[in-house]
């Protein structure tokens, strides 16, 4: 291994000096998604905090028709404003998220002791109105048990004659599973960071070598083709794994800067699952790291590798996309899947479920054959005359 140790030193050697290249792929790429979803969390979680704390701003139409329900609006701390001279005008216009209109004919139905209706005016385009109106239909409908309540009691009945099922609803999620949600990306982002961490390297190992004519040379060393595929790859998979790494890290310092507990969420995000995760994808990168070995080697210049790779990119992302948008799960031929498994064992353990030592031990073997078989086909690419010739 003495040859394959030394293609791996020279070929770190020569990427770190790369200033462009260390940039992207343990820099930004680690460090840039961490911190936008820190930010993005951090402003969604104190805007919602903040429209849920401050007065309720309703703008009523035919106020004088039912006073009752206004004062009651008021004393639940609701800013009640004058009503607009266009209602639709001022909601499309976003001047209210929302107008409540009460009818000149409320009082009548009221007196008779009938269902008197209320509008509430909204536009549902306007994400800023969802708070409101949800706390509004929620008053109203608050209001509307009250009053039902009286009246059953004024004639001689009991309140709970208007409900005879009670529903009692016992949520047996933990504080990190309800968070399960917000990690839905976490898979999708370590395939991602995992993908670009070792592209680069990749590239320029085999077609950019290529190009500076400086594979000839190396293949015509005393060191067998095998030794140089296994120095490249393992200087890929370096990079890739230090990257992921890093971005992992870097998710574990954001979320404790991300106030979830004020959502009744939390996320354990300590070393435990940081190793756990890391070793998941352990055979993945590897996997990574000789797909673009293989895909560089066709590739006749830097520009068309990069250009090959980067579709090729699309494919790793599918999984983590269709589990985000279809949650499945998770069952013991998934992990026999490599990519798949990764993404649904490293959500489990994000929402802090215990993992089975089986699905583990058979992504991880499933993962690497694949991996084993990867190198192997780079290896006999390597064995190409065809392969020194650069465009």
């Amino acid at each position: 291994m003495k040859a394959a140790i030394t293609v791996f030193l020279k070929e770190v050697t020569e990427n770190l000096r790369d200033r462009k290249t260390v940039v992207n792929a343990l820099v930004m790429g680690p460090l840039l998604g961490p911190i936008f979803f820190a930010m993005m969390m951090g402003f969604i979680i104190s805007k919602q905090i903040k429209s849920a704390e401050k007065p309720l701003e309703l703008p009523v139409v035919g106020a004088e028709h039912a006073p009752n329900l206004v004062a009651w609006l008021q004393r639940q701390s609701v800013q009640v404003q004058p009503a607009p001279a266009d209602t639709a005008a001022a909601v499309r216009k976003r001047d209210a998220r929302a107008v409540l209109v009460i009818p000149d004919t409320f009082g009548a139905h009221w007196r008779k002791g009938e269902t008197a209706q209320v509008e509430v005016v909204f536009d549902s385009s306007d994400q800023d109105s969802r708070a409101p109106v949800a706390r509004i239909t929620g008053l109203l409908e608050a209001y509307s048990r009250q009053q039902s309540a009286m009246r059953i009691a004024a004639r001689g009945l009991h309140p709970a004659v208007l409900s005879p099922v009670v529903v009692s609803e016992n949520d047996l999620a933990s504080t990190q599973q309800r968070a399960g949600q917000l990690l839905s990306f976490l898979p999708y982002l370590l395939v991602l960071g995992a993908f670009l961490g070792g592209m680069y390297l990749a590239i320029d190992t085999t077609a950019g070598e290529r190009e500076r004519q400086s594979l000839e040379p190396l293949l015509a060393n005393p060191a067998t083709r095998a030794q140089i595929v296994l120095g490249k790859l393992g200087a890929t998979f370096g990079f890739a794994m230090v990257s992921m790494m890093l971005s992992l890290v870097a998710f574990a310092i954001a979320f404790q800067y991300i106030p979830l507990d004020k959502l009744g969420m939390k996320v354990d995000f300590g070393a435990g699952l940081i190793l756990r995760a890391g070793l998941l994808m352990v055979p993945l990168v590897m996997v990574f790291a000789a797909l673009q070995t293989i895909v560089a080697a066709y590739a006749k210049s830097y520009r068309e590798a990069q250009t090959y790779l980067s579709l090729l990119m699309l494919l790793p992302m599918l999984p983590s996309v269709i589990l985000m948008i279809n949650p499945m799960k998770g069952e013991l031929w998934m992990s026999a899947v490599p990519l798949l498994s990764q993404n649904v064992l490293i959500m489990s353990l994000a929402r802090g479920e215990a993992v089975a030592m089986a699905d583990f031990a058979l992504s991880f073997g499933a993962s690497l054959g694949l991996a084993a078989v990867l190198v192997w086909i780079a290896v006999r690419i390597y064995h190409r005359e065809q392969l020194a010739v650069s465009a």
